[in-house]
């Protein structure tokens, strides 16, 4: 089936008070945000490093380069901004802007007074569903606190440039950023999820991913077919696949669009969607008694999880092989014990 832009009624979207930003974070996500903001002084360490990238000079280049929304200047943009910020319970809005692009894009930017960037294409490609659903993502980045620690990871990426001429130097922090790449693209996923959960319309959110991996033409482009792709990529190929698929993703920031709607439908599938809209989410106020062990383990078990249903050739020989051991160890086990 193709997807029709035109004639969709007006949704009612339930409104989430208090909601955390706990209630969207992927496990692996949350577990690094509660960990880095369990480090005493850690944020004064990353202020002082921010420094050296100079937040206010960076929002002058917006002021003085891009367009400011308000009620004046993108109405029908600052309209769908204050309406996902109300769905999210955010009571005040960062300042938005829009800034020529020809691709379809959206980020959230610094620390003390964070403000997001949309593109202009996003304004002249996306419905109103559509871009209520990128706008609530970029809210989300903001409210998760993403921006704060991006920014280390930006940071990292020009050290090692400066200390590529040091082998070992280059190395480790190579070994950190790919790292903290890995944390950045679980936080996209929770990105996505607050995106959903701000316009409430599932479908909106996979024609953003389809428009943003193939432009803004949806006429030509099948549902079907597209998270046919999305398996294909998860567990298509050989280890040649697997192989490259490494390669691509290690140190690239975000993940791809196909992959995306495949993570954010299984979201959907697991009944957490639901459960948040009929009201079972954590609330701001109790954030302050989040458990760092818990979202640890709830890390952990992501991980698990993924390892264990993973379609991946490579990780299926993976699990053969563990598979093997544990069945050679437990025989070696038996015949210790008969003898």
């Amino acid at each position: 089936m193709t997807i029709d832009d035109e004639n969709r009624p007006e949704r009612q979207r339930v409104t989430l008070t208090g909601i955390s930003s706990r209630a969207w974070e992927h496990p692996a996500d949350r577990g690094a945000l509660t960990a880095l903001r369990e480090l005493r002084g850690f944020d004064d360490v990353v202020r002082a490093l921010f420094g050296m990238w100079n937040e206010r000079g960076f929002r002058l280049s917006y002021l003085a380069g891009a367009i400011r929304v308000d009620h004046r200047q993108y109405p029908r943009v600052h309209h769908l901004f204050a309406d996902a910020a109300r769905t999210l319970d955010v009571p005040e809005l960062p300042e938005l802007y829009v800034r020529q692009l020809p691709v379809i894009d959206g980020k959230a930017i610094g620390m003390d007074r964070p403000f997001i960037v949309i593109s202009t294409a996003a304004v002249e490609k996306l419905d109103d569903d559509e871009l209520r659903t990128m706008l609530g993502r970029e809210i989300g980045h903001v409210r998760s606190g993403h921006a704060v620690y991006q920014t280390i990871m930006t940071i990292l990426t020009r050290w090692v440039t400066n200390v590529a001429w040091i082998p070992v130097g280059a190395i480790a922090l190579r070994a950190v950023i790919a790292g903290m790449y890995e944390w950045w693209r679980k936080a996209e996923l929770s990105a996505d999820r607050a995106g959903l959960l701000a316009a409430q319309d599932p479908a909106a959110s996979l024609r953003l991913f389809m428009k943003t991996a193939g432009g803004g033409d949806l006429s030509q482009i099948d549902t079907a077919a597209f998270l046919e792709q999305a398996a294909e990529y998860e567990g298509g190929g050989d280890l040649r696949d697997s192989i490259h698929k490494i390669g691509m993703t290690a140190f690239s920031a975000e993940p791809f669009p196909v992959a995306r709607a495949a993570e954010l439908n299984r979201w959907i599938d697991a009944g957490d969607y639901a459960r948040i809209l009929g009201g079972d989410y954590p609330r701001r106020d109790d954030d302050r008694d989040a458990s760092v062990t818990a979202d640890i383990k709830a890390a952990a078990s992501s991980y698990k999880d993924t390892f264990t249903t993973s379609p991946d050739p490579l990780v299926k020989l993976l699990r053969g092989a563990a598979g093997g051991a544990a069945d050679l160890a437990g025989s070696t086990a038996r015949w210790a014990r008969g003898r």
